[in-house]
């Protein structure tokens, strides 16, 4: 084996490792909103390795490109995607944990009105 296929292997590994990172936190984590930042950022991480890892075993230039730009819509969708999901389980009041005394967004997101 090259060691470019070491490598493309290795990225591809290292991205599944995240992605089961990702499945502990979403099982372990208390209430709604730590799962999705344990979906936002680990599986964006881990979603970008994979496909970096492809693109790089794959070594064809508009193939990989093509590889490249499909990381590209996760690491810019899905940060966004789950801020919206948050942002509306919030203003639903869904699962809001009773710890959090403090609310600072009510006035701003308009949930209580």
């Amino acid at each position: 084996m090259t060691l470019r296929i070491l490598f493309a292997y290795f990225l591809m590994i290292t991205g599944a490792a995240f992605a089961v990172v990702t499945v502990l936190g979403l099982l372990r984590f208390p209430d709604v909103y730590t799962r999705i930042h344990a979906g936002a950022v680990v599986l964006t991480i881990s979603a970008v390795l994979v496909t970096i890892g492809t693109a790089v075993y794959v070594w064809e230039f508009f193939l990989s490109l093509k590889i490249m730009m499909i990381g590209m819509f996760f690491l810019f969708s899905n940060p966004m995607a789950t801020h919206a999901i948050a942002r509306a389980s919030y203003k639903r009041k869904i699962v809001l944990p009773e710890q959090y005394e403090i609310d600072a967004y009510s006035d701003y997101l308009g949930r209580d009105k």
